[in-house]
């Protein structure tokens, strides 16, 4: 049997030519209360599309930081992560990455790159409170201009390869229109995201391009930061030898001055074509003292006179340019406030490359991104000065209580009545040693806080020792030194530059877990807050110049102080 398609009855009067045109309307209009119904019904697609954060927290395997596995509470595990119970979600946190805020940073970051070529360039900053510092529009000005001038005179332009034949037949021209300044590397790696950072506001001070001398553990670990060329010294450098770098090497400006190779009584007089064709700054701490004969005016006027500079550092010594009379003035343009040299050089140089990144970010949103508030233990234990683990983490529990750093520990559990009741506090432990995670994570397994607070305890990782060659350790490391930097809170180890490039980044004056002395085990006073978030000079040079005496600067110029961790050491602050 034929089965026949139904069809409704006509209207009386309606033709069946008014039934086609009817029915064309219908397909061409929209009516009003089919798009409302239309909307609500997938308004709830759309917010569980949208209205997450980029890169929520991961519903896969927890991220392998250091080959361990951690999940929320610190437990080690190879199961799928799960968002942590009762973890409240600051009303902050899901906006703070869609509205993206300034990703140039008010102007610090050029916007002439791939954002693909470098996640970290453009991403980095959302996971961090605004900076402190207002930029200077001078030092905007300045960064512009050394990219072009970068661009111009860097590797494989015209103007290089001439610097460079001219290097190789050993002439220092006169008037030459590129100058450089090769840096070479030393220790591990805040000393030496420390002494770059030196380095190229010396490059910003005396007009000189910024090379970078990448050794095999340093590879692959930071994006180019300027647009349009490389910071990377070319293989065939003619002088690309590190182990002739020393304080006894016969190019080393003070050994040249001791030998009257150059003189710097008349600076005026000497032509640049009289000088050899290379000169090396051993900036190097050497008993604690930085070399001489580089901070003071007389010097650097012949310094200037030198087309290609080689230096090799592991000091932050950015605070003795200060110090130098004739950059006084350019130093205070780019900088009003002194505290903030590093804080926004760091941020300008430094951008982990994706690989890195992704180590960070995935760690980041998985253990950190929805906490109240984070809170960063560094722990260093130097081999020159080693303390009893005991002693270290005794220390550290005094620091945490006297500075109230986390919620005291109750005796029964508490009735969720308070304020701080049900919210997160996130630790972070950045150490060799895992012992320092082990003990405070069952402090807070093990006993409520008195608030109803929960603290949760993470370490990405826990290498035993430092491997300043390995370049897979250094990958670990710069990663820890940014989410170390992401924290709101930071507690240090005296004297580590790993620390203070973190807490620089970050903006945070940090509080400083000072040394025993020398002829004791233990330190009495467990902890201190920084005056200031810039880094710690260890090393300072002599500074009275031709006088040739000591003089405290920390006495003279009202922008710098004597470290908290180090007494001799000199630091840049803001009263």
């Amino acid at each position: 049997m034929d089965v026949k398609r139904a069809r409704s009855p006509r209207a009386p009067g309606v033709d069946a030519d008014d039934d086609k045109k009817r029915a064309a309307e219908w397909r061409g209009a929209v009516r009003p209360h089919m798009v409302l119904v239309g909307f609500l019904i997938t308004l709830p697609v759309l917010v569980f599309v949208f209205g997450g954060r980029w890169g929520s927290f991961q519903t896969t395997s927890a991220p392998n930081v250091g080959g361990r596995h951690v999940v929320p509470g610190g437990v080690t595990a190879t199961q799928k992560t799960e968002a942590p119970k009762n973890v409240s979600v600051p009303a902050t946190a899901s906006k703070s990455l869609p509205k993206l805020q300034d990703k140039l940073l008010g102007g610090l970051l050029s916007a002439a790159f791939e954002e693909s070529s470098c996640q970290s360039r453009y991403k980095s900053s959302l996971y961090r409170k605004k900076s402190p510092f207002p930029l200077s529009p001078y030092l905007v000005r300045k960064l512009r201009k050394y990219e072009a001038y970068h661009k111009k005179c860097g590797p494989g332009t015209k103007r290089y390869r001439k610097a460079i034949e001219q290097l190789k037949a050993g002439r220092n021209a006169d008037n030459a229109e590129c100058k450089y300044v090769v840096w070479f590397p030393c220790n591990g790696l805040g000393n030496r995201m420390l002494t770059i950072a030196s380095t190229f506001l010396y490059a910003l001070l005396s007009n000189r391009v910024l090379l970078m001398h990448v050794a095999a553990e340093q590879e692959g670990l930071f994006c180019e930061p300027f647009p349009g060329s490389s910071w990377v010294l070319p293989g065939d450098f003619p002088h690309n030898n590190p182990q002739g770098l020393h304080i006894g090497a016969p190019e080393s400006y003070v050994n040249m001055l001791k030998n009257n190779v150059v003189r710097n009584d008349d600076p005026g007089s000497v032509p640049a074509s009289s000088l050899p064709p290379y000169v090396y700054l051993h900036v190097e701490q050497f008993r604690l003292k930085l070399s001489d004969n580089i901070f003071c005016d007389e010097d650097q006027l012949i310094l200037n006179k030198f087309n290609w500079m080689i230096l090799k550092s592991d000091s932050y010594f950015a605070p003795a340019l200060f110090m130098t009379p004739m950059y006084e003035k350019e130093l205070e343009n780019m900088f009003p406030q002194k505290e903030s040299v590093f804080h926004h050089l760091g941020r300008y140089l430094f951008h982990p490359t994706n690989k890195v990144w992704g180590i960070v970010s995935r760690y980041y949103e998985a253990y950190l991104a929805r906490v109240d508030e984070k809170i960063g233990f560094q722990i260093r234990i130097f081999p020159e000065k080693p303390i009893k683990f005991e002693n270290m983490y005794d220390q550290l529990t005094r620091c945490i209580r006297e500075q109230r750093l986390l919620p005291e520990l109750g005796t029964a559990e508490p009735a969720n009545t308070t304020a701080e009741a049900g919210k997160v506090k996130a630790v972070l432990i950045a150490s060799l040693y895992s012992g320092y995670y082990e003990k405070i994570r069952g402090m807070y397994y093990e006993n409520p806080t008195k608030t109803g607070e929960i603290v949760a305890v993470y370490q990405p990782s826990h290498e035993e020792q430092q491997q300043y060659t390995s370049n897979e350790h250094n990958q670990k490391a710069l990663a820890e030194i940014y989410l170390l930097s992401y924290c709101d809170k930071i507690a240090m180890s005296a004297w580590s530059t790993f620390g203070y490039v973190a807490y620089s980044f970050a903006g945070v004056k940090p509080w400083i877990l000072l040394r025993p002395d020398w002829d004791k085990e233990r330190s009495e006073v467990a902890c201190i807050r920084s005056t200031s978030v810039e880094p710690c000079l260890h090393s300072p040079p002599i500074l009275s110049c031709r006088a040739k005496r000591e003089v405290d600067v920390a006495t003279v110029k009202p922008y710098v102080r004597h470290c908290e961790d180090v007494g001799f050491g000199l630091k840049l602050f803001d009263s």
